[in-house]
């Protein structure tokens, strides 16, 4: 029970414990310490404490409870700092520890789900916490290996490097998934002289001044293929057959109309041997490309890119059929 006395009511370590939920040992740590100091002592030698101990030890225990740090809470006692801006910076740090807590969530998610033994888990555990900076950095490097050197459309190349991770704050294991592909990838030697050879090809089509130039027919073509060709592809019309021949004529066609058209008022281009045309797009499809631009989609939370790289491949095939 409290006491009181000529100058107010006076609280014992026990009865200070009793009124706050603490410890009588966390109480007596902070009353030695300097953060909670007694306002005197009894006859018999013991601390008591006023109302004022009363309110900065509540202060200081819903503090702790957020995880304010003993030396900041000095200093908000001691009125050096302001409980907001305590409370601001600590919010802010907290953030950082509740993204850093959600990615290792994912990261375990994507670890049970793939089954992946030590060496992979450590690969995934430091490609996942690399900052937006470093993912950034890895696929910059990536495109600068490739496009080194050569005459690449600006505009492509700017569309190219627009398309970097962003993974989010708070990413799903899919998104996590996606970048740790993506990272391994964009580092396969193999993936690299792949897009190095797309990358010469542009550039020499560009110089050749045999490229679709303008993306918006480029769009229209691409989903031309997936219409026309996809369709033959899912029908099962073998590329071979006398079936095939008026779709590939039609799609060959397209690309004869398309090309050249970057230059305003540009002539029609003569229509490419089938086969030559075959060649040249059979440099630029591959399913390692299109899964880039998949796993994009994915880590950035954009619309999902559909699988078209099998209606291109049956275009190849039956273009190749036509001289055969």
């Amino acid at each position: 029970m409290a006491a009181m006395h000529g100058d107010g009511t006076r609280y014992s370590i026990g009865e200070l414990a009793h009124r706050t939920g603490l410890s009588v040992r966390t109480v007596r740590f902070y009353s030695d310490s300097g953060v909670v100091p007694p306002a005197g002592r009894t006859e018999a030698g013991y601390r008591v404490y006023d109302a004022e101990a009363l309110a900065r030890l509540e202060l200081v225990r819903t503090l702790r409870e957020l995880g304010i740090d003993l030396a900041t809470i000095r200093r908000v006692l001691a009125r050096e700092q302001r409980v907001p801006e305590v409370a601001a910076a600590h919010a802010a740090a907290l953030d950082a520890q509740i993204r850093t807590l959600r990615l290792r969530r994912a990261v375990l998610r994507v670890i049970a789900a793939r089954g992946s033994d030590p060496e992979e888990m450590r690969q995934m555990h430091r490609l996942a916490h690399l900052s937006d900076e470093e993912r950034r950095r890895i696929v910059d490097d990536f495109l600068d290996e490739v496009f080194d050197g050569l005459d690449i459309d600006p505009g492509f190349a700017a569309r190219m490097r627009a398309g970097r991770p962003e993974l989010p704050d708070d990413p799903t294991p899919e998104q996590v998934d996606a970048w740790i592909e993506l990272a391994e990838l964009v580092r396969d030697e193999d993936f690299r002289r792949r897009i190095r050879q797309m990358s010469e090809r542009h550039a020499a089509d560009r110089a050749a001044g045999t490229q679709t130039g303008d993306p918006a027919a480029f769009q229209r073509l691409a989903a031309l293929v997936a219409e026309r060709a996809g369709a033959a592809l899912e029908a099962g019309i073998d590329p071979a057959s006398d079936e095939a021949r008026p779709i590939a004529g039609e799609l060959a066609a397209a690309f004869a109309e398309a090309e050249g058209r970057g230059e305003e008022r540009a002539p029609p281009a003569p229509p490419a041997p089938p086969a030559a045309l075959a060649d040249r797009l059979a440099t630029g499809t591959d399913a390692r490309a299109e899964r880039y631009w998949q796993l994009l989609a994915v880590i950035n939370g954009w619309p999902p890119v559909p699988t078209t790289v099998p209606a291109w491949e049956w275009l190849i095939a039956a273009l190749r059929a036509r001289e055969a």
